[in-house]
Formats: structure tokens, C-alpha cells, sequence
């Protein structure tokens, strides 16, 4: 996950929950990834160390543990870097500028200038991610799936250039991801400001929510809803779905309204989030705690990822 400001609600359902359950079931490496922080946000990089422990508060709060998983910082395990460059020799330019991802972004992001060599680059950067510790599956949505092709893609490349199968070609694990978008019915987006964080403050979360989108057929107090086509129901749906079929029936009959409903779901994001802002705030107050755990995960990295560099280099011929 890339440390560019604030985690918000769209993190904790479309990965954290997530990552928390595969740790029972797989050995997992939860990089913070500043190096793909930085090739959207080179020009004010003055956040970025704030960013990483703030996110990592987040994701331990959430449930990510350092006894069951590797959690590490992306740059402080050079290899990953090293492997870049080695995959960097090999990725002919049409995979990258063919690459969703990349045209989105250079589409959609606007006062940055991602017209860069490293911008360019990034999923030849994602693929050393993934294949430094020779991973079998790669938790990701649907839009991620080309860049999963992409590395298996650079993976049967290396292994075929030099007769040597240093590298697995993994497989997408594809994570059914809840609908959630931003407050105001768009993507949910830092750049947007539409969001919620993981760590807003209660009395922030009700100013919010009252400003929420909701169903735009419902003009009055007193005409039927259209739960299916509203923001705030898609909430309830998410976070309190028993409550959701509940309200549903409610709102079409105009039994609730509107601001009702959005007082009832303020409540209900207070209290999913208090645990998590709760155990945040302690782990806050002890960064040197903060900084052993990613210390801790910088060794169970580097274990793999100096050894599957050694293997690259030999079939290379460099010393």
C-alpha cells in the first residue's frame, strides 16, 4: 500500500479486512511501498515518513500482526530495487504504455506531472515486488489483474532468456471487494476528499455523513426512497447489513428519512471505527515500538529477497 496521506474506509473493506483473514492462511509480506509513493508524489515528499508510521499504526490497529506476517518499508530492503532494474532490461516499453493503470493515471491525475521514466516504470517495479519473494498469489481487485499478467508475463521472459526457472508465474487471488464510494457517489479518492479516515474524529464522521449523497428521486420527507440507488444505503449494506434490510423496506414506504438515516449510519461508523482509533492511539504513543516491528520485518525479508537476487545475478554472469 502506497503511504500518500490517510487511510480511509475504502482501505479497511477493499484490503485490510481482507489481509487480516489471509494471514491465516498463508505466509504474508504487507510492504508499505514509498518507492511507488514517490513516483506520484516526488515533487512534495515532506509527508512521506509521517505517512509510513501513520499507515502502519492503521494497519496493525486493523489486525495486521508482525508475529504472523513480514511488515516492512519497500526502500529500506534495496533488493527491490535491484530486481527492477534487472526486470527493467528485459520489459520491452510496449507492456508498460499498454498498461490500464497507467494511461488511467496519466488520464485522471491532474497538478502532478507523471510523465516520467520511473512513472513509466512502476509495474516492472511491481513485478520485482512480487517475484523478490517468489510469490504463488497476489491478493488483488479486477483492476489490478493486468498488472498480475504483466509480471507473470516478466517472469516467463527472464526465465526463457536464460534457461533458468528462478521465477513462478503467480496467480491473482481475486478479493470480492464490497461497493463503497466516496461520499459523494464518485470513486473514493484522497484527491477528492471524499472520504472518511480511519482515524476522523466522531464529531468530523457526523459532519460527513449529513453531507453524504443520497437518493436523488427523494426530494421530500414524504416521497417513497430508492435505497437501491443511494449512497448511504450502500453504507448500511457495508458496515451494518442486517440493519440494511431493515431500513430498505422503511425507506421505500418513506417511513425514514433521509436525515435519520444518515444520524443512524454516523452512529454505527463512530463505533466500528472506535476500536481501531483506540488501539491506533496507543500504538502512536510508542513509535520506537513501531519502528522494531518494521525493523522485525525488514530481516524476514531480506532472509528471501538477498537470496533471489543471488540467483538473478549468477544467470546474469555479474559478481
Amino acid at each position: 500500500m502506497r503511504p500518500t496521506g490517510k487511510l480511509h474506509l475504502g482501505h479497511l473493506v477493499g484490503a485490510l479486512d481482507n489481509w487480516v483473514k489471509l494471514q491465516e492462511q498463508y505466509d504474508c509480506f504487507f510492504m508499505v511501498a514509498d518507492w511507488h509513493a514517490l513516483m506520484s508524489e516526488y515533487e512534495n515528499p515532506q509527508n512521506l515518513k509521517e505517512n509510513i508510521i501513520d499507515n502502519l499504526a492503521d494497519w496493525i490497529a486493523c489486525g495486521i500482526s508482525p508475529e504472523k506476517s513480514a511488515i516492512f518499508v519497500q526502500s529500506q530492503v534495496k533488493e527491490h530495487l535491484e530486481l527492477f532494474m534487472i526486470f527493467s532490461l528485459l520489459t520491452p516499453l510496449g507492456w508498460l504504455e499498454r498498461c490500464p493503470t497507467y494511461k488511467e493515471q496519466l488520464r485522471e491525475v491532474k497538478g502532478r506531472d507523471l510523465s516520467t521514466y520511473g512513472f513509466l516504470g512502476y509495474p516492472a517495479l511491481q513485478a520485482a515486488d512480487i517475484l523478490l519473494y517468489k510469490a504463488q498469489v497476489v491478493p488483488v481487485g479486477e483492476d489490478q489483474l493486468p498488472h498480475v499478467e504483466l509480471t507473470r508475463e516478466i517472469a516467463r521472459r527472464f526465465n526463457s532468456l536464460y534457461k533458468e526457472k528462478i521465477f513462478p508465474e503467480p496467480d491473482a487471488l481475486l478479493t470480492k471487494q464490497p461497493r463503497l464510494l466516496g461520499l459523494d457517489g464518485r470513486k473514493m479518492s484522497k484527491s477528492y476528499n471524499n472520504f472518511i479516515a480511519l482515524s476522523e474524529d466522531p464529531k468530523d464522521i457526523r459532519k460527513k455523513i449529513q453531507g453524504m449523497f443520497t437518493d436523488p428521486l427523494r426530494v421530500k420527507r414524504t416521497d417513497p426512497g430508492h435505497p437501491e440507488k443511494c449512497n448511504v444505503h450502500s453504507y448500511y449494506e457495508v458496515f451494518a447489513p442486517e440493519r440494511a434490510k431493515q431500513i430498505a423496506p422503511a425507506c421505500r414506504k418513506a417511513e425514514i428519512g433521509c436525515t435519520d438515516c444518515k444520524k443512524e449510519l454516523s452512529e454505527i461508523l463512530v463505533q466500528t471505527l472506535n476500536p481501531i482509533q483506540e488501539k491506533r492511539k496507543e500504538l502512536l504513543s510508542n513509535k520506537d515500538k513501531l519502528f522494531g516491528i518494521l525493523e522485525q520485518g525488514k530481516e524476514k525479508a531480506l532472509a528471501i529477497a538477498e537470496k533471489t537476487v543471488a540467483e538473478a545475478k549468477k544467470v546474469l554472469h555479474l559478481l
